[in-house]
């Protein structure tokens, strides 16, 4: 029994110096406190039935007191991003402290999930990074309804590839995008009509602008893909109702083979 106490008290003091060392936040009455997150956030623990909160957007956590609490006496709030997790010590607080708490990476620990890959965050910030950059090969174009469109650049990092794509619009009317899709088709089939047509969605998208009047660009990021020589990636840009312009470019295997390589 003395063993067992004793197992039990330096647990609880492990416990109590850990959750000591964490970063504190201030909790007033009648006032909501943000997190806000480097990267979405995945999974949330408030370890504590009097404290409400939720995730009104992917990267921010809302939480605060309820209403009908008549004392706090304190509590741990755990969040989980795409690659990180974090802890910070609630306390009582009173007006007047920070209501907006940045999860800083010096308050985190790395997730090491197997499969994850790259945050969005890291993804934004390598797409940023290729947007100012130059390429020097020259990649499909294509000219329709006065639109040029372009692949002005493709590139990789580990299982990831990056499309950088625009489109000039000659036109005086104003393109409304109404989609924008990537499909591997035959080479030789140009019509929708094609039933062998396997659509992929990219894993991140830089931008997601809904029209534009002269120029548009953005990036698109895929996991790692692959497909016969007798077979090519469209990517298709179509408009809005009445107009409907339809363009379309292709990106051959071997455009892909040989991409640039982006240092992280």
């Amino acid at each position: 029994m003395k063993k067992l106490l004793l197992y039990l008290f330096l647990l609880f003091a492990a416990f109590a110096d850990a959750q000591e060392k964490l970063p504190v936040v201030y909790l007033p009455e009648n006032l909501t406190i943000h997190f806000i997150s480097p990267e979405p956030v995945q999974y949330v623990d408030i370890s504590d039935k009097n404290l409400i909160g939720d995730l009104p957007l992917k990267n921010v956590i809302r939480i605060k007191l309820k209403d009908s609490l008549k004392t706090f006496t304190g509590s741990v709030i755990t969040i989980a991003g795409e690659k990180y997790i974090a802890q910070y010590q609630l306390l009582p607080g009173y007006p007047g402290v920070p209501t907006e708490i940045n999860v800083n990476q010096a308050d985190t620990r790395p997730l090491d999930i197997s499969g994850i890959g790259l945050s969005q965050n890291q993804l934004k910030l390598l797409c940023l990074k290729l947007y100012t950059e130059r390429a020097d090969k020259k990649l499909d174009k294509v000219k329709a309804f006065g639109l040029k469109g372009q692949v002005n650049h493709i590139a990789t990092l580990g299982d990831y590839i990056f499309l950088d794509i625009g489109f000039k619009n000659k036109a005086n009317l104003k393109y409304d995008i109404e989609d924008f899709r990537f499909k591997i088709d035959d080479k030789k089939v140009t019509k929708a009509t094609n039933v062998q047509s396997v659509e992929i969605s990219p894993v991140f998208v830089l931008s997601g602008v809904p029209s534009f009047s002269k120029y548009y660009r953005n990036i698109f990021v895929f996991k790692k893909m692959s497909f016969p020589g007798n077979k090519v990636l469209r990517a298709e840009l179509s408009e809005k109702q009445i107009s409907g312009r339809v363009i379309a470019l292709s990106i051959n295997y071997k455009d892909l083979l040989g991409a640039d390589t982006i240092d992280f």
